[in-house]
């Protein structure tokens, strides 16, 4: 059997990590999926924990995120009714993802704004 070529096992990586990438990408969808996953429910809470986000914006990303089963949108029929955002348990894999480039990130930024 002939060996596969080094860039189309390369594609073979290079497709889920892009499909990744484009679930999480962009200015606002970690620090959202990071700000309901510690706890903010309320849209208010979630738009108050995300300093710069407009609450147009912040709608159209829950409802991205809720697409992707990231996220959770809880009607709780009461009066008056309330909304509620809550993490999917499948939110939850993305823990150590957010972990590890937290990580790296301060790694990063100790190895680019160290003195030499």
């Amino acid at each position: 059997m002939a060996k596969k070529k080094g860039y189309l096992s390369c594609l073979d990586s290079v497709k889920p990590v892009r499909d990744a990438i484009d679930v999480i990408n962009g200015k606002w969808k970690l620090p959202i999926i990071i700000s309901v996953t510690t706890g903010n429910e309320r849209f208010t809470d979630i738009q108050e924990s995300i300093p710069g986000i407009t609450p147009k914006v912040l709608a159209k990303e829950l409802k991205d995120l809720e697409q992707h089963k990231l996220i959770k949108r809880v009607v709780i029929d009461d009066y008056p009714v309330k909304i509620l955002y809550r993490p999917e348990p499948y939110a939850t894999t993305l823990t150590p993802i957010i972990e590890a480039l937290k990580d790296w990130g301060l790694t990063h930024r100790k190895k680019i704004f160290e003195k030499e």
